[in-house]
């Protein structure tokens, strides 16, 4: 199928052209390649994963994705023009919103504060208008502050609003990153290992709300998770990193039965 096709997925979800492109992209830090002529796609509307071992160079592409790593060589493609090199909030004013392995949060801040940050490349008042919190800096607050409200309902944190993120226990402090992510309203949305130190129960919550943004607001998700069950349930498509190099890349059953890719999971020795 053309790239440039869009089909129905069996659950009746709409999967349009590709939107981003990674074209044989190559990272170094040193003398040590984190990645190593790597090419693939994510299509409007779908999950994409990127799963490997540990060190396999998950996390190094979606900050290239990202914008944090510039790769020595390769290119990034958006929206079908050549990406130029960005810094990471030029990238986030592309639409491309992320969360991070480690949680990054306003800790003393309310969850509804911190949701609100999200919401910033929205806001175009000047800083007079913001100080004096009148016309249209008053207008954007409440507009925002609507906007913000509609995601906290969806991801099932209102009894938790007002409450300082330092409080809050893991699985919660997720959940508001998030949310914060989601307030942004990206094309793109990178989740680097969402459900990480989670338990059976919030990995379930958290895979529920994954599809349901997917589902609700045709958000294009790339993830990258260890849980492969959580991948085989999600995902449209899945590319399979080991050493930096890409060893599989397709639907969830392909890669499934991809001998490469398991050898690589069960630590084949290689001959």
């Amino acid at each position: 199928m053309s790239t440039q096709e869009s089909y129905v997925t069996d659950d009746g979800r709409t999967i349009g052209p590709t939107v981003m492109e990674m074209k044989n992209i190559t990272l170094r830090f040193g003398g040590v390649k984190a990645i190593t002529d790597i090419s693939f796609d994510i299509r409007e509307g779908e999950i994409r994963a990127i799963i490997g071992p540990n060190g396999a160079g998950k996390s190094s592409m979606l900050n290239v994705i990202s914008g944090f790593y510039i790769p020595q060589e390769g290119e990034v493609w958006y929206k079908g023009t050549k990406r130029p090199q960005m810094k990471p909030y030029e990238v986030a004013q592309q639409g491309i919103a992320r969360t991070f392995q480690n949680i990054a949060l306003f800790e003393g801040m309310t969850v509804l504060d911190n949701v609100m940050t999200g919401r910033l490349r929205q806001m175009k008042a000047g800083l007079l208008s913001q100080a004096i919190w009148k016309g249209k800096a008053e207008q954007e607050e409440v507009e925002n502050r609507e906007v913000v409200e509609k995601i906290i309902d969806f991801l099932e944190i209102q009894h938790i609003r007002k409450t300082p993120v330092g409080r809050l226990p893991y699985g919660l402090k997720k959940r508001v990153e998030l949310a914060r992510a989601l307030a942004a309203e990206p094309s793109i949305l990178l989740l680097d290992e969402p459900m990480a130190g989670m338990n059976v129960e919030e990995k379930e919550d958290m895979s529920r709300f994954i599809l349901d943004m997917n589902d609700e607001f045709g958000t294009t998700i790339a993830l990258i998770e260890h849980d492969m069950g959580v991948v085989m349930d999600l995902s449209d498509r899945v590319v399979v990193m080991d050493y930096g190099k890409k060893i599989g890349d397709g639907t969830p059953d392909e890669v499934r039965n991809n001998q490469a890719v398991i050898d690589a999971y069960l630590g084949v020795a290689h001959d």
